[in-house]
């Protein structure tokens, strides 16, 4: 070959491995990038939920609630900002997700053979049981049949999965017939049944346990279906790289405990219900509470004011002269050294009573140990205030030496009840205590500390509603531009 010939050669080759590598580059390029990629690109991660006081609400200290938490945990791993898109009804979660103007729908809703067509699901996280809801002292339907025999109504969420489960049954009860409401959700249908605007309704186990904190009226006549899984949904596309992310993520929160703990903080309560003491607490949280609320506020300092008003009526029913045999006194019924201990000089003086157990408090939650998760802290603090420190310190130890997990408050609750059995005290530092009182009491103030908390999402709801006028709602219901979309959007997200 000529030198000639073979410098044409090596520039051909030259031109067509130029070329190669430009037609490789532009597939690469032009390859579409995967929904990991293009959330990681973004720098966001879009969530809907649904606002209610299990998956998402405002508190005190700001944004809260059980998928709200899991949400931002998973935005962490991510390394992405977290963008959360509130909505009040079912209605409003799945097109957006359609659309792709969310990544994610978390909130608390199960797995159904209809959403499954449409949309992939996330690992599961709970179970919840359907069950039919009707107000106590009215007459109560044990089985479906009866409902298909009964002139009153059952009303239920539309396009929910109660609507799912009742198109069912009516193969098999033809005669079953039910109304749906749409622009609403089951928290305001359990309203309308404890109100009796509406007979019947069907809710979720979960569901029903909290509102039942506020309308304590509310009963369940029977199940309708078995424990069914909740789970988050996403796009159903051939991209499973969100979804491996995610089986990823709730396999590590289950495996290191993490999972089990925000349960526990969300629901660990519920599991108990006296509607009797409820019934109380309601009236007592409209004649008593507000009364006392600014001294509440005034003091809690670190502590939402909603919590230190739950632990005050547990100890005196917001009874400022409250007394017991054994010589605790006031509000928030202190012994006397204590009272010393935190400058009160009068317990039986409200504003006196609720500064030194707000103090008190705040310095047993600096004793407990910070291996402790710092959200579980303030349940061993309550123990420590209602049997001692030393006893919950106890409790603590004979967990480990069961096999347990000395700092999980679902292991330790669980134990306090055995600091009254002799073969179990006899080997501890500090002997007999009654740790089944301290089990409920910690409990109770957990339960009333919810109620305060969906008793006042309700009244701001309802004076919402009081100020809507008609020119409001001529307004509300005009389309809004983009621009006008955007802007809400964004006022959503900050909130």
């Amino acid at each position: 070959m000529s030198r000639i010939r073979h410098h044409r050669f090596i520039q051909s080759c030259l031109v067509i491995s130029t070329l190669l590598i430009t037609l490789t580059g532009c597939q690469v390029e032009s390859e579409p990038k995967t929904k990991l990629e293009q959330i990681r690109e973004r720098g966001i991660l879009r969530v809907s939920t649904l606002n209610n006081q299990l998956s998402y609400y405002i508190g005190s200290n700001g944004p809260t609630g059980l998928d709200y938490d899991l949400a931002k945990a998973f935005a962490e791993k991510l390394e992405v900002k977290l963008e959360i898109t509130p909505a009040y009804t079912y209605s409003g979660l799945f097109p957006a997700l359609e659309r792709n103007e969310v990544d994610i729908i978390a909130a608390n809703m199960t797995i159904t053979p209809e959403r499954l067509q449409k949309f992939r699901p996330g690992p599961v996280y709970y179970y919840v049981s359907q069950q039919v809801v009707y107000k106590k002292g009215s007459w109560r339907p044990r089985n479906i049949k009866n409902l298909t025999q009964l002139d009153e109504n059952l009303t239920i969420v539309k396009d929910s999965s109660f609507e799912g489960t009742l198109i069912k049954l009516k193969e098999k009860y033809p005669n079953l017939d039910w109304n749906t409401a749409a622009d609403t959700d089951v928290s305001e249908l359990l309203k309308k049944v404890a109100t009796g605007e509406i007979h019947y309704t069907l809710a979720d186990s979960v569901e029903l346990s909290l509102t039942q904190r506020i309308h304590p009226d509310l009963a369940v006549a029977f199940e309708v279906t078995e424990d069914q899984p909740v789970a988050w949904f996403l796009q159903q596309t051939e991209d499973d790289s969100l979804q491996a992310l995610l089986i990823e993520f709730f396999g590590e929160l289950k495996e290191s405990g993490k999972l089990a703990l925000l349960e526990e903080k969300y629901f660990g309560h519920v599991e108990s219900f006296d509607y009797v003491d409820t019934r109380a607490f309601i009236r007592a949280l409209e004649s008593k509470l507000p009364k006392w609320e600014p001294l509440f506020k005034k003091y809690a300092g670190d502590f939402d004011w909603r919590f230190l008003a739950a632990l005050s009526y547990q100890e005196s029913h917001w009874n400022p002269l409250a007394k017991s045999p054994t010589g605790v006194r006031g509000m928030m019924m202190l012994t006397l050294p204590t009272a010393q201990s935190v400058g009160v000089q009068n317990r039986l003086n409200p504003e006196q009573s609720i500064r030194g157990g707000a103090e008190y408090l705040r310095r047993i939650v600096k004793r407990v140990p910070d291996s402790i998760t710092e959200h579980e802290k303030i349940w061993f603090a309550l123990a420590s205030y209602n049997i001692g420190f030393g006893h919950m310190m106890d409790a603590r130890r004979l967990t480990q030496r069961l096999g347990g997990d000395p700092d999980s408050w679902t292991d330790v609750k669980d134990n306090l009840p055995l600091l009254r059995q002799q073969r179990y005290y006899r080997y501890l530092r500090y002997g007999f205590a009654r740790g089944d009182e301290a089990q409920n009491y910690v409990e109770n103030i957990r339960r009333y500390y919810q109620s305060i908390i969906g008793y006042e999402q309700e009244q701001a709801n309802k004076l919402k509603q009081e100020e809507l006028t008609v020119e409001d709602l001529q307004v509300i219901d005009a389309p809004l531009s983009s621009a006008e979309a955007s802007v809400g959007q964004a006022i959503e997200t900050k909130k």
